[in-house]
C-alpha cells in the first residue's frame, strides 16, 4: 500500500456528537489491546490446562496472534479505504467476537492457536477503520488531542489486561479470558450499525500484497522462534542459527521487495519522514519492554513470593491504573509543548522503574516497600510514552497518511510485543525459578527503556516546528 493511496480525505459526514462515535470504536480498540495483554495471565493455567504442551508450544498462543495482528494492520486500512471504513470495522469486529468464543472453547492448543489467527484478523480489521471513524468525526484542531486519548484507551487496556485476566481467569476459567470480550464487543457492533456513518469509499482498488506479508511474518515468526526455542533440547544450535539467519534474511527482502514493489506493504518513503522513522524505532524498543515487564511480573509474583493469580493481579493493579491519568494530561500539554519532553522523561523514568526491580526487591514478599514504587514508577512512564508514540507517529503526516501511518506504527509494537514474549519465555520459562534468574531480564528491559529514550531525542512535534 502506498502512502499517497492510504485513505480517502476524511470527508464523512459527521454525526450530531462526535463523542458517542469515539467511544463506540474506542470499545473495539479497547478489546483488542485488553486481549493483547490479558492472556500474559492467562500463561501458567493454560500451562496447566494443557500439561503436554511445552512452554515454547504455549507461547504461540501469544505470538502467533501478535504475528499476525501485526502483519494485517498495514493492509487493513486500504481495505477500509476501498470497501469503507464502517463496513470494515463491523466485519472486524464481528469476527473478533466469533473467533473469542472460538479460543475459549478450544480443547487442544493447536486449535487455540488456529483460534487466535483468527481473532487476529478481525482485530487487524477493525483497529485501522476505528482511528479513522474517529478522525473524521472531528475537526482539525481537536485530532490531536483525540488521537493521544484513542491512544490512552489502548495503552490503558493494555495495562490492565494482566491484573483483569488473572481476576476473571481464578474466577471463572482460562476460557473467560476470551468470553468476556463478547458483551463489550456485541454493544460496539450494536450500536455501530445504528451509529456510524459511512464513509467515501476510494475508486482506486488496491491489491494487497501478498509477497511483503509473506515476508513479513516469516521474519518476524522466525525470529521468534529462534528465541524461544534457544533452551529446548530438541533443537540444535545449528538449526536455532539457520532459523535466526533466515528471519534476517527474510527482513531484508522484505525491504528490498518493499523498494520496488508498485504497491508494496510499507511504502517506505513514510520514514524519510525523520520524526516518523525515529518514533517507530522507538516503539519497537518500547514495545519489546513493555511486554517483557508485564509477562515477568506474573512469574516473579508466582514463581518468587508464590503468590496466587488473584493475588498476583491486585499486586500488578496500582501501576496500569496511573496509565489513563497520565495519558489524559500528557496530551494535552503535548499538543502545546510536544511530545519529545515526555518521550525522553517518560523512558528514563521506565529504565528507573527496571533498576529498582532489578535491585530492590528479593525472596521475601514486601510489597508496599519493595516493589510498589517500582510499579508506580512504571505506569507513570508506560502512561508518558505509550499513547505520546503513537500520537508522535502520526503527528506530522499529512491527513490522507494517518491511517496508514498508524497501522505501521502499531504494527512495530505488535512486532516489538512478539519479541518482548520471545525474550521473556527464553529467559523465565523454564521451572523452579530463582531471584536471580530475573536480573538478565531486567538489565535488557533497562537497556531497552534507555533505548527509547535516546531514539526520541530527534522526534520535533512542537506546534509550530519546520517540517521535513
Amino acid at each position: 500500500m502506498t502512502a499517497a493511496a492510504s485513505t480517502p480525505a476524511l470527508r464523512a459526514s459527521a454525526p450530531t456528537s462526535a463523542w458517542p462515535v469515539f467511544w463506540v470504536a474506542s470499545i473495539a480498540t479497547f478489546l483488542v489491546s485488553l486481549d493483547t495483554t490479558m492472556l500474559f495471565a492467562a500463561f501458567d493455567p493454560l500451562r496447566h490446562a494443557f500439561a503436554d504442551a511445552s512452554t515454547a508450544d504455549l507461547s504461540w498462543v501469544l505470538n502467533a496472534y501478535t504475528v499476525v495482528y501485526a502483519t494485517m494492520l498495514i493492509p487493513a486500512g486500504g481495505l477500509a479505504d476501498t470497501h469503507g471504513r464502517k463496513r470494515i470495522f463491523l466485519i472486524g469486529v464481528a469476527l473478533f467476537l466469533a473467533a473469542s468464543a472460538a479460543c475459549g472453547l478450544a480443547g487442544s492448543v493447536g486449535w487455540l492457536i488456529a483460534a487466535r489467527v483468527a481473532q487476529a484478523v478481525g482485530a487487524a480489521l477493525l483497529t485501522p477503520a476505528s482511528l479513522s471513524i474517529v478522525l473524521a468525526a472531528f475537526p482539525q484542531d481537536k485530532r490531536a488531542v483525540v488521537v493521544s486519548l484513542w491512544g490512552a484507551v489502548g495503552g490503558l487496556a493494555a495495562a490492565v489486561g494482566p491484573s483483569a485476566g488473572s481476576l476473571v481467569i481464578d474466577h471463572f476459567g482460562w476460557p473467560w479470558a476470551f468470553y468476556i470480550n463478547l458483551p463489550l464487543g456485541g454493544l460496539a457492533l450494536w450500536r455501530g450499525a445504528s451509529l456510524l456513518n459511512e464513509s467515501e469509499r476510494s475508486s482506486e482498488r488496491r491489491r494487497v500484497d501478498g509477497v511483503g506479508m509473506a515476508l513479513l511474518m516469516l521474519a518476524v515468526g522466525a525470529v521468534t522462534l529462534a528465541i524461544v526455542e534457544s533452551d529446548v533440547p530438541t533443537w540444535s544450535r545449528m538449526e536455532l542459527a539457520i532459523m535466526g539467519t533466515t528471519g534476517l534474511i527474510a527482513a531484508g527482502a522484505f525491504v528490498a521487495w518493499a523498494r520496488r514493489a508498485k504497491a508494496p506493504l510499507v511504502d517506505l518513503a513514510l520514514f524519510h519522514n525523520r520524526t516518523y522513522r525515529y518514533v517507530n524505532l522507538a516503539t519497537l524498543a518500547f514495545g519489546t519492554a513493555f511486554s517483557m515487564m508485564f509477562l515477568s511480573l506474573f512469574f516473579y509474583m508466582m514463581n518468587v513470593w508464590h503468590f496466587s493469580l488473584p493475588q498476583a493481579g491486585l499486586a500488578v493493579t496500582p501501576g496500569p491504573l496511573l496509565v489513563m491519568p497520565t495519558a489524559i494530561v500528557t496530551g494535552r500539554l503535548a499538543t502545546r509543548l510536544g511530545h519529545r519532553r515526555f518521550l525522553v522523561g517518560g523512558s528514563l523514568l521506565y529504565a528507573c522503574s527496571s533498576l529498582w526491580f532489578l535491585l530492590v526487591p528479593g525472596t521475601e514478599p514486601q510489597y508496599l516497600s519493595l516493589w510498589l514504587p517500582g510499579l508506580m514508577m512504571s505506569g507513570i512512564a508506560v502512561g508518558l510514552v505509550l499513547p505520546s508514540l503513537s500520537a508522535a507517529a502520526v503527528s506530522r503526516l499529512p491527513v490522507a497518511h494517518y491511517a496508514v501511518g498508524s497501522a505501521v506504527n502499531q504494527a512495530t509494537r505488535q512486532i516489538g510485543s512478539v519479541l518482548g514474549v520471545a525474550l521473556t519465555v527464553a529467559l523465565l520459562g523454564h521451572a523452579a525459578l530463582q531471584r536471580t534468574d530475573f536480573n538478565a531480564l531486567y538489565a535488557l528491559h533497562g537497556a531497552l527503556a534507555l533505548l527509547t529514550g535516546l531514539l526520541c531525542l530527534p522526534v520535533n512535534t512542537k506546534p509550530g516546528a519546520a517540517q521535513p
